[in-house]
């Protein structure tokens, strides 16, 4: 009994995980979606990851090396950036278009910003949507099959039905890592096993989308228009693995839940009222953006009160 009360040194709560074992456990989460992408896309695809990891891993091991920090690519967060960026991209963009992302998410949005930790939002997301802006044609043009064509959500957004099918299996134009839904559940089901990640801001993401898009897409409960949104674009690759990334998401509770049911507005949204049919990758930037706000008024109420000086 009295082992209870020992009183040590803070961290009272202690792990064994490093981060070097998460990151290596997210990537081995992104295998299956980047697996099925190359196999869809071709070599190209495979081009685009490895330029893309490499590119980040460089450009962080250059900027620490000449800025005299301690050089932290063994830590594998460099190569999970590269990786996320690696997938977000259609898969017949110019190998320079994922190295010009590289060196923003490193240098720009991660390094000066004070390194691992320090970043206000995702580094990958924030040079997709940098490059989004920058090379809005090349990031918005997908091929299936070498022919050109119109993602399931652009078809959505114009009135047209989407064979969910293909959606879940992956037969569709889009980035390489976002086309198969199965995949990356696979990939989600791995790091919930882990426990790298817990559900309640991918569920609650995801819900809350499908029920901004059941009430505001105008097509009420039908199941293929739903269904066309769950399996369409990013979210689930979004839901998952990004926005669940711990730097720039609530450590509270309630936090996590107010950060998913924002995520799902801002996606619903982007996608419905929005110019483009895909919102996932401006929706947890701003999110990431709000999340001192979230967790400055989600703090659970300490135990006990001060005492009157």
């Amino acid at each position: 009994m009295a082992k209870l009360w020992n009183v040590s040194s803070s961290p009272h709560a202690r792990n064994t995980d490093t981060t070097s074992k998460i990151m290596f456990d997210v990537a081995i989460a992104m295998l299956p979606a980047t697996i099925y992408g190359v196999w869809q896309f071709g070599l190209k695809a495979l081009l685009i990851v490895l330029v893309s990891v490499l590119t980040c891993v460089l450009s962080e091991y250059v900027y620490e090396t000449l800025m005299g920090r301690k050089v932290t690519v063994q830590d594998g967060s460099a190569v999970v950036t590269g990786l996320i960026l690696a997938l977000n991209m259609p898969p017949e963009v110019p190998l320079w278009i994922p190295m010009i992302g590289g060196v923003f998410a490193i240098i720009v949005v991660k390094q000066l910003f004070g390194g691992l930790g320090q970043n206000f939002m995702n580094p990958a997301l924030a040079a997709r949507c940098f490059l989004l802006i920058s090379f809005a044609g090349r990031m918005t043009t997908f091929t299936l099959d070498g022919v050109s064509g119109a993602t399931p959500l652009a078809d959505l957004k114009a009135g047209l039905p989407v064979d969910v099918p293909a959606m879940f299996v992956g037969k569709i134009p889009g980035t390489i890592g976002e086309v198969s839904a199965i995949a990356l559940l696979i990939g989600a089901a791995y790091l919930v096993l882990r426990k790298v990640i817990a559900l309640r801001i991918p569920l609650t993401y995801i819900a809350t989308t499908i029920v901004f898009a059941a009430i505001f897409g105008g097509h009420g409960l039908s199941a293929n228009y739903l269904l066309g949104h769950l399996f369409g674009g990013g979210l689930i690759f979004g839901a998952f693995f990004m926005a669940t990334d711990y730097v720039t998401s609530p450590i509270t509770v309630k936090g996590q839940y107010v950060y998913g049911v924002i995520l799902g507005v801002l996606t619903g949204i982007f996608r419905i009222f929005g110019g483009s049919a895909e919102g996932v990758s401006y929706a947890i930037i701003f999110s990431n953006i709000l999340v001192p706000l979230i967790e400055r008024y989600t703090l659970p109420i300490a135990f006990g009160k001060e005492a009157k000086k």
